[in-house]
């Protein structure tokens, strides 16, 4: 007895999109995206290729980044999406790591400071230490104090648009907009070798949470506290939910912030996931309350921005009316 349905004839395969076609035509799906046989995406540092509907990527190792933006905002090498408000100086990444602590090349604490009257805090100074060599970056500037011991590690910094880059010879990178975001690069070596609030860099999130003594936390404030470079800073013992500390600042903090569940970043949805950058986006809009609000909500649309642009989603968001650079001024 005849059933009715649609079934490709034999040696034909269905390409998801109502067509039947040979086994190499099949297409692959990334993201929720459909893509032909022979076409070629970038992942990371690596280029992947569709083959017979399966993706074939390069083997590269890529360079890891963790991100720290806003009011105490992290993501970490792995991943890990997480907020932490302290204010202390922490340690955002090192390798220093085993009970030896004399073997590590580099350290990068963070000072965060309360920024508006909810209580959160902000990324206000950063210090890299390389060697002998410490590198403050505070108040749109970056100065070099020399140590008496450790080893010589070279490095060289530039200006790339808004962002001051520094880049050292043992691989470490970091990239700072002169404000409240950082984004700290690392070479693959340091996989599984490094520790602190940016995590240990091995490909895996759910171990992120390791505290200085090595124990595994679930909770983001044990954890941050662990990591705080002085044991006279008070320990952070709740989170901070600024629109109910300043509910009046809501409406308007989500009204601004929907620019990043708009139409304007369509293209990046399937890419990266909008809703943790649009709640960090009211987190910081209703947070910054003195002075400030639009530079705290234009560094968090660009954060997400930057994520789109990793994932090869290039969004053009700013104008004149939303947070606007003056390009002639910075060129």
């Amino acid at each position: 007895e005849c059933v009715s349905g649609c079934v490709c004839p034999e040696g034909l395969f269905d390409d998801g999109k109502g067509s039947c076609v040979e086994e190499k035509d099949c297409p692959c799906i990334h993201n929720n995206l459909w893509y032909s046989s022979g076409q070629k995406i970038t992942v990371d540092c690596n280029t992947c290729t569709c083959q017979k509907g399966v993706w074939s990527c390069t083997g590269h190792v890529c360079y890891g980044t963790c991100m720290i933006y806003g009011s105490g905002h992290y993501i970490t090498f792995d991943g890990k999406f997480y907020d932490f408000d302290g204010t202390c100086e922490y340690v955002a990444t090192q390798d220093f790591c085993s009970d030896n602590n004399s073997s590590g090349s580099f350290s990068i604490i963070t000072e965060n400071v309360p920024c508006g009257t909810t209580g959160v805090t902000c990324s206000k100074a950063i210090k890299m230490f390389l060697g002998k060599t410490e590198l403050k970056l505070e108040n749109k500037d970056y100065k070099e104090i020399q140590q008496d011991i450790g080893d010589d590690v070279h490095y060289w910094n530039r200006t790339v648009g808004l962002y001051l880059v520094i880049e050292a010879s043992n691989g470490v990178m970091l990239i700072w907009d002169k404000k409240t975001t950082v984004f700290i690069k690392l070479s693959p070596d340091y996989k599984g070798k490094v520790c602190g609030l940016c995590g240990n860099f091995d490909d895996k999130s759910n171990n992120d949470f390791t505290t200085r003594s090595g124990l595994q936390e679930t909770n983001a404030l044990m954890f941050g506290n662990s990591w705080k470079l002085s044991s006279m800073c008070p320990d952070v013992t709740q989170e901070i939910k600024p629109c109910d500390v300043k509910p009046h600042r809501k409406s308007w903090a989500e009204k601004e912030c929907s620019i990043i569940r708009s139409e304007v970043f369509k293209i990046c949805h399937s890419k990266v996931d909008p809703i943790p950058f649009y709640e960090a986006c009211v987190h910081d809009a209703c947070s910054c309350d003195s002075g400030g609000d639009c530079e705290c909500f234009c560094s968090a649309v660009a954060a997400y921005a930057q994520e789109c642009t990793k994932s090869q989603a290039c969004v053009f968001w700013r104008t004149p009316d939303i947070c606007p650079i003056f390009c002639d001024y910075y060129n």
